[in-house]
């Protein structure tokens, strides 16, 4: 590795670095993370830090996995590379495609498609329930349907579905037959509806409206995460991904479940889908599935779709879609190993654990710091503090003071996220009560700074 002095002098000088200015970042450089450990990271100076994002919410077993890291190993040596495209395939895509099977069983999801990560999965449920609908003989249903503040990664057909203005608007026209309805979000909603039960029936009469506006015999999917990750940990009412699920059913509309972010225990269960007792038609996921030690990713198909591709005789089933890296050897023998820590370590229930009691602790801060506007979460460990200058009038926090705030976590030693006025924590799903502690003793310090 080069030094801490070439580091610092080429840093973002060559690199354009995503959700970034690439003008702002040479004026101010990003952190240089040269190592990890557990659940720290250690900068380029050798500061190590509580890592409260979890890399980008995919780190729940933290750095320090062995198992997973000898997959990987023993696998470079014996198959680093194999193409699954029609006519070969090998033994780490077969024995994974079981395993998830199993895995996904109780959200009634069978069979899996190999992907390079989260935004190839969610392009891929997309496109197959588009198809699913032409082989029916419903060349029609051709639209998407999504929530406003939904996050569905990059693609141009995902960035089409996303809800969120930032992810959109440099690169619109985006795809046709796109449409959205409002974000079950008590703080903030067209409404005005702070009741949760309430605000879901309202916007799943809001859903409702807008497919008989489009007319149902054109809408091929509803797209949604069961917990908004990046719109800022949206937690919906419990009724309403049931109510989707309903009225998706009723209208012959199919449901995926983006669970990029949420599946594998972020939530506290097994899968989102499941948390609200579920069970979509098409699962996109990523992320968590190697821990993030390789990029992979898989969408997962119900029997009922995949009953309507495989006993097709009409010709319109055939898979024209993939990736070069699909069913990567190296990527599979990681998520092996990654989902037999997960079952061993049962991450899910400290995610539920730990979760709760960061939540109850940063809503204990809302009584000391006038800074915090409304706390999300409470569902594993997925938490984002929301903060403004006013609560009265709910006026976001300005930029500024949201860099002091990260800076002065950051100096006591926990890394945090801001997204907009937002603070946005998705720790390793193995972290302990003290690490929780820690978390929240450095946002009281770092909100009393701003604040002074």
């Amino acid at each position: 590795m080069k030094d801490a002095n070439f580091l610092t002098a080429h840093n973002a000088q060559n690199v354009w670095h995503p959700m970034s200015y690439p003008g702002a970042l040479k004026e101010t450089p990003p952190k240089i993370i040269v190592g990890a450990e557990g659940v720290e990271i250690i900068d380029v100076n050798g500061h190590r830090l509580l890592d409260g994002v979890g890399g980008l919410w995919n780190m729940n077993l933290g750095y320090s996995n062995a198992p997973i890291k000898a997959a990987i190993a023993k696998q470079l040596d014996r198959l680093p590379y194999y193409s699954i495209f029609n006519g070969t395939t090998h033994d780490m895509a077969i024995e994974l495609s079981v395993m998830l099977a199993e895995f996904f069983a109780p959200d009634g999801l069978s069979r899996a498609f190999f992907t390079s990560g989260g935004s190839d999965s969610v392009e891929i449920t997309l496109r197959l329930a588009r198809q699913y609908h032409k082989i029916r003989g419903e060349a029609g249903r051709v639209k998407f349907l999504s929530l406003k503040k939904g996050y569905h990664g990059t693609h141009t057909l995902g960035a089409s579905v996303n809800g969120n203005t930032a992810f959109r608007t440099s690169y619109e026209p985006l795809m046709p037959g796109c449409f959205h309805i409002p974000a079950p979000n008590p703080y903030r909603n067209p409404f005005d509806e702070s009741d949760p039960a309430q605000l879901a029936q309202l916007c799943l009469a809001a859903l409702e409206a807008e497919i008989d506006f489009q007319s149902a015999d054109t809408i091929a999917a509803f797209i949604m995460e069961p917990i908004l990750g990046a719109g800022g940990v949206i937690v919906p009412h419990e009724s309403f991904m049931p109510g989707v699920r309903e009225i998706c059913d009723r209208h012959g509309i199919l449901l995926i479940s983006d669970e990029v972010i949420t599946a594998f225990g972020r939530t506290g269960d097994s899968t989102g889908a499941r948390h609200w007792g579920v069970k979509p038609d098409l699962l996109s996921c990523a992320k968590a599935i190697t821990n993030g030690y390789f990029p992979f990713g898989a969408a997962m198909i119900s029997d009922q779709v995949a009953e309507v591709f495989e006993k097709d005789e009409s010709g319109r089933a055939g898979l024209y879609t993939g990736y070069t890296y699909s069913g990567h050897p190296v990527g599979a023998a990681a998520a092996l190993a990654c989902l037999q820590e997960t079952t061993r370590l049962n991450v899910p229930a400290n995610a539920a654990a730990r979760g709760t009691q960061l939540f109850d602790g940063i809503v204990a801060l809302q009584d000391k710091h006038e800074l915090i506007g409304h706390v999300r979460g409470g569902h594993g460990l997925m938490t984002a503090v929301e903060l403004v200058s006013d609560r009265s009038a709910k006026t976001p926090l300005d930029a500024a003071s949201m860099k002091v705030i990260h800076g002065t976590a950051y100096e006591a030693g926990v890394m945090l996220r801001v997204s907009g006025n937002n603070l946005i924590m998705s720790p390793p799903l193995i972290i302990t009560p003290e690490d929780v502690e820690k978390i929240l003793a450095a946002i009281d310090h770092a909100l009393s700074t701003a604040a002074a």
